[in-house]
């Protein structure tokens, strides 16, 4: 089987557990092996499903060439524990998998995992509304539709009355923005920003977007110093002062100018184990079990840096503060220890670059059930954010500018024309409860009681188009609507009076027509005499 990549989209980590599996099971050799007098048949030892997997995950794309030994082992006792591989016995179900020779055989059962399905549509006829029912279409039908706007230019159309004439305007005042409505656009904007970037139809599928709390997108933009990390308001969510001197201790090594304890062989290490005691008893990892699943959606898009992290940008601005600064402070000393050439080594079997990634791995990110590729995954990502922690973790410009733009948008006085419906549905409305003698008036006041009647007066009081053609308009009017023409012009005289009708080209012709033949008579008369 060829590899694939698993791009973001929901149950990612479940697509990549699937085609581990599969992989595995199509590649892993299968022979005859004999144990104790017996053969078994289309089998395989622990140690020659180690090396298969090993090089088959860091040939993978989707895990990269990091995957260490030990890992492959325990994914190995995961795949044990749920039956992906049994003994030749028949048994599984318990984490005993070890680096030996002992047989293992795939089960006849299919190991792969189901993806969560939807409910199923309804299939019974939604119950139509009697119309004695009152209030029956709002409570068992919510029917979203675009409301019809009596103003709009649709209106206009509809009923074929041609306006060419130049819109009035007026200046519009927007409504007081509160803090919550500041917290509200952030959060949408930041969401519809990383969905946008993770290419989903919606970010319900990976994660709780109730969960997401606006006021920590606010916090850790705007509360920072000026080395870009999160400052607390509440000090008790702060680390301990001894835990941060042993951090900016290892960061800086061997230039340790704030620690006044004596050093020894062997001094380093015992600072780091220090470190690593404190940070894996943490009861959630920093990056929060709720936010898993949108850590793992960014994992497919490390083909491509740039947006791989702008988006891990935008998720790390999701968390608590408190967990933000911590991640930033944990990051920059393990990017520090991974690039520093004078430090010793802080383990005997493995590298300080290696050893940074397998120790915080796990108190960075981790699913909640600590099943499946969690680990394999909560790797791949920190050695990318290890690489990367000065651009991943700093504010996003273009999110941040984007925003107080649009924030500065809804302050300003806006020039709205009559029928004008953008401001309807491209700018979102915060509504505040009113009384219904308040609503009453701030409908009056925003909007014409009748629609018709202010029509009929823009007819009317139009300077600029010809006595006949406001006539034609006026008797299109007329048809159309012909009790509120009668309303404005309840008798004919009151329309004459409005519009006076000018001396026609006619009458005056008649009257030349009239007078020229008697001024002849009267020369041929005086010419006889």
């Amino acid at each position: 089987m060829e590899h694939r990549i698993i791009g973001p989209g929901p149950y990612r980590a479940t697509k990549l557990w699937n085609e581990t599996i599969e992989l595995f099971r199509a590649g892993m050799p299968q022979k005859r092996h004999r144990v104790h007098f017996k053969i078994y048949e289309r089998c395989f030892t622990a140690t020659e499903a180690v090396n298969f997997l090993h090089d088959l995950l860091q040939c993978n794309q989707n895990f990269g060439p990091d995957v260490t030994r030990t890992q492959t082992v325990q994914l190995l006792k995961k795949f044990q524990k749920n039956h992906v591989i049994e003994d030749v016995k028949g048994r599984w179900g318990k984490e005993d998998f070890e680096d030996n020779g002992c047989l293992y055989r795939f089960p006849p059962t299919s190991p792969l995992k189901p993806y969560p399905k939807r409910p199923p549509c309804r299939t019974d006829p939604i119950p139509f509304p009697q119309w004695n029912d009152q209030g029956s279409l709002t409570s068992q039908m919510q029917i979203h539709g675009k409301s019809i706007d009596l103003n709009s230019e649709a209106w206009y159309k509809r009923h074929s009355i041609a306006i060419g004439e130049v819109p009035m305007c007026r200046l519009v005042k927007r409504r007081e923005l509160t803090a919550a409505h500041i917290e509200e656009i952030w959060k949408s904007r930041t969401l519809l920003h990383l969905k946008k970037i993770l290419g989903l139809d919606s970010l319900n599928d990976v994660m709780d977007t109730k969960r997401v709390e606006a006021k920590h997108i606010l916090h850790n933009i705007y509360n920072t110093n000026k080395q870009g990390i999160v400052v607390l308001d509440d000090r008790s969510k702060e680390l301990p002062h001894w835990l941060l001197s042993a951090m900016k201790c290892l960061a800086n090594w061997p230039n340790c100018s704030d620690w006044n304890q004596p050093m020894y062989l062997g001094f380093e290490r015992d600072v780091f184990r220090t470190i690593v005691d404190y940070l894996s008893f943490l009861k959630e990892p920093l990056l929060t079990f709720h936010l898993f699943d949108v850590f793992v959606n960014a994992l497919g898009l490390l083909q491509k840096k740039r947006i791989a992290i702008e988006a891990l940008q935008i998720c790390c601005l999701l968390l608590p503060p408190e967990n933000r600064r911590k991640l930033q402070l944990l990051m920059r000393m393990m990017a520090k220890i991974s690039l520093n050439r004078e430090m010793p080594p802080l383990c005997d079997s493995t590298g300080n670059r290696a050893l940074m990634v397998q120790t915080f791995s796990r108190c960075i990110l981790r699913s909640k059930d600590e099943v499946d590729l969690g680990e394999l995954l909560s790797t791949k990502l920190v050695t990318f954010m290890m690489d990367n922690a000065p651009d991943i973790l700093t504010v996003p410009i273009t999110l941040k500018n984007t925003v107080e733009d649009y924030v500065a948008h809804q302050r300003r006085v806006q020039i709205k024309y009559p029928g004008s419906d953008m401001e309807t549905t491209l700018n979102p409305t915060f509504v505040q409860p009113q009384t219904p003698a308040q609503e009453y008036e701030y409908q009056k006041l925003s909007r014409p009681q009748d629609p018709l009647k202010v029509l009929l007066e823009e007819i009317i009081s139009n300077k600029q188009i010809s006595v006949k053609e406001k006539k034609k308009r006026l008797k299109q009017f007329q048809r159309s609507h012909p009790e509120v023409y009668k309303q404005r012009f309840p008798t004919p005289d009151s329309e004459a009076a409005l519009l006076p009708e000018r001396p026609s080209l006619k009458s005056q012709l008649s009257f030349f027509t009239l007078k020229r033949p008697f001024q002849s008579f009267q020369r041929t008369r005086s010419f006889r005499m």
